[in-house]
C-alpha cells in the first residue's frame, strides 16, 4: 500500500527511530526476491545496537514524509580513507518514487563537503537496476582496481568472506568538488538550505528520485 507523502524532511536519526530502521531495510530488500536474489533479501539488517552506534556518531539520518515524523527511509555513513562511505541507504517501498532516497544523499553531500571530505563512495551490485545503474545516473563512477583504496579493499574482502561474488560487486565514487552543481530540492529545509542561498558560489549536486529501496 502506498503511503501519502506530505512535506518530506531529512534529519539526524534519534534514539526513538532506531527500532524502525531494521524493518525499513528488510522491506526495501524484498525487491531482490523478484530478481532471484532471495539470499540478499534474507540477509539480516544491522541490529538496533549497531544502528545506535551510527546515531551516536552523528552519521545516521532519516527522511520523513508525514506529520507524525515517522521515518520512511534512512542512510548510514562510514568514514573510509577520507571519504563519506554510504554503508546503507534504504527507502520503504510504500513511499518509493517520491525522491526520498535522493533527499538523503543530497543531505550527505552537504554534510561531507562541509567537513572537507574527498568524495562519496559505496560498494554495490553491478547489474541490479536500482544499484550501480542508479548511482551512475547520480554522477557516481566505477572505480577500477588501481583506484580502490585500502579501506574499500578491506570491505570487499569482508564481503567475499561473507559469500558475495566479487564479480557481481563494484566500488563507485563521486568526488566532492566545485565541478558539481546543485539545484536545491523544492522541499529543502534546515540551516544548510539557507547557507546555500546565502552562498550561491558553493556548488552541489541534486539527486533525482530513487526507483525503490536501495540496498547493498
Amino acid at each position: 500500500m502506498r503511503a501519502r507523502i506530505e512535506t518530506p524532511r531529512t534529519r539526524l536519526a534519534n534514539r526513538d527511530d532506531l527500532v524502525l530502521l531494521p524493518g525499513i531495510q528488510l522491506a526495501a530488500g524484498d525487491a531482490f526476491r523478484d530478481i532471484g536474489m532471495a539470499d540478499v533479501a534474507d540477509n539480516p539488517p544491522p541490529s538496533v545496537e549497531e544502528f545506535a552506534a551510527y546515531q551516536r556518531a552523528g552519521r545516521a539520518w532519516v527522511v520523513t514524509g508525514t506529520a507524525d515524523e515517522t521515518p520512511r527511509g534512512f542512510v548510514i555513513i562510514d568514514l573510509v580513507d577520507g571519504c563519506a562511505h554510504i554503508e546503507q541507504v534504504s527507502i520503504h517501498p510504500s513511499v518509493a518514487g517520491h525522491g526520498l532516497g535522493g533527499r538523503l544523499l543530497d543531505h550527505v553531500t552537504f554534510w561531507a563537503a562541509e567537513r572537507s571530505l574527498l568524495a562519496m563512495t559505496l560498494i554495490t551490485f553491478c547489474a541490479v537496476p536500482w544499484n550501480a545503474p542508479y548511482y551512475r545516473r547520480l554522477g557516481f563512477q566505477e572505480m577500477d582496481a588501481t583506484q580502490v583504496t585500502p579501506g574499500l579493499r578491506t570491505l570487499l574482502n569482508a564481503e567475499i568472506e561473507f559469500g558475495l561474488d566479487p564479480a557481481a560487486r563494484v566500488c563507485m565514487r563521486r568526488p566532492l568538488t566545485p565541478t558539481f552543481t546543485v539545484r536545491p530540492h523544492p522541499y529543502q529545509v534546515g540551516p544548510w538550505a539557507s547557507r546555500t542561498t546565502a552562498n550561491p558560489g558553493r556548488c552541489w549536486v541534486h539527486l533525482p528520485r530513487e526507483s525503490g529501496g536501495i540496498r547493498r
